[in-house]
């Protein structure tokens, strides 16, 4: 894994358990997009990793082809900071086995933040998480797909980050956006 040494922070983006807009559990397509898009943010703010859960063999075949073309073929050659920022991703079928990745590479068992747009009873502020960045336990933010995180999940995720808000009710962001607010207000320059 390439990154900073400055922290023990990865992103995964989580296409299974997540809900659809009836709140039942699927699995969400993997999108372009997400992944470049997520990855030109984590390669900016210094993430050790991203990684792109689905179980969905043909996800994860479309994924290495992305990854593959753009690592490998005229891709890298034609945009190399695209290339770059595309290094950062992996692939599993499972949370599980990225968890197991981690712990493996950093000699510890990471620690799960869930990124919801719902508020949650004892959600974790980004001034707390922004301090745990320096602590040796490896964090892993999770980003839902589709209609967001099942329940199964967060129920399973060590914290739930508070959410993003804005002056209106709505909110709705794209994952890319939520991920850029979000790794911006942890590892940008403060204010």
């Amino acid at each position: 894994m390439t990154g900073s040494s400055r922290n023990r922070l990865y992103v995964a983006l989580i296409h299974h358990p997540v809900i659809d807009k009836n709140g039942t559990t699927i699995a969400s397509a993997v999108t372009n997009l997400d992944l470049h898009d997520i990855a030109r943010v984590c390669r900016t703010y210094g993430v050790k990793g991203y990684y792109v859960i689905t179980p969905l063999k043909d996800q994860r075949v479309l994924v290495k082809r992305i990854l593959d073309h753009w690592a490998t073929g005229v891709g890298g050659i034609y945009n190399p900071s695209r290339r770059q920022a595309l290094e950062l991703v992996r692939v599993k079928a499972t949370s599980d086995g990225m968890i197991a990745e981690i712990a493996q590479a950093e000699g510890l068992w990471p620690k799960t933040v869930a990124t919801s747009a719902r508020r949650h009873l004892s959600s974790l502020s980004y001034r707390r998480l922004r301090e745990m960045l320096i602590e040796a336990t490896p964090l892993i933010l999770a980003f839902g797909t589709a209609w967001g995180l099942s329940d199964a999940f967060m129920d399973a995720a060590d914290y739930i980050l508070d959410p993003l808000t804005g002056e209106a009710t709505y909110n709705h962001l794209s994952v890319r956006s939520a991920a850029s607010i979000i790794l911006d207000r942890l590892l940008g320059e403060t204010i």
